[in-house]
């Protein structure tokens, strides 16, 4: 799902672009044809395979106006995948950071009191998971994979 959305858009733009050069230079080859004054089934035969190159032309042109298409919505799921990568993020590093407030409240609570309890065994096992939390690199898509209690 990885991609530059603008190179990936700007591929599909020019795909188009190729479309429409492959539609007009099959326009033009048929007015070019036509416009032989020149009778005869061997000009008959000329017209007549003009016409089919011209019709496999604009085919090859629609297949690249499809592979358009399909860049564009790949360029859309990208984007989309990006956007949730990044949601993903920021509600685990809430999660991550209120859950070392809250151990850091319950140490703190602990060591003014002398308690008995070790500092690591401060906290609930979901806050304790949470403050150990090693995240995957900005933006990778291991984030789509992450399981923490909360999110």
């Amino acid at each position: 799902m990885y991609g530059d959305t603008r190179v990936i858009r700007r591929l599909a733009r020019e795909l188009r672009d190729q479309a429409d050069e492959i539609k007009d230079e099959a326009t033009r080859l048929v007015a070019r044809t036509e416009q032989v004054e020149w009778t005869g089934r061997a000009a008959g035969a000329l017209r007549e395979r003009v016409a089919a190159q011209s019709r496999g032309l604009r085919v090859c042109a629609a297949e690249h106006e499809e592979a358009a298409e399909a860049l564009d919505r790949h360029a859309a799921q990208v984007e989309r995948t990006k956007e949730l990568i990044a949601a993903i993020e920021r509600r685990a590093a809430r999660l991550v950071d209120a859950a070392r407030d809250r151990l850091g409240d319950a140490v703190d609570g602990l060591v003014g009191a002398a308690a008995s309890v070790m500092p690591g065994e401060a906290g609930d096992a979901a806050d304790r998971l949470l403050a150990r939390f090693e995240p995957p690199p900005r933006g990778h898509r291991d984030w789509l994979a992450v399981e923490l209690p909360g999110l």
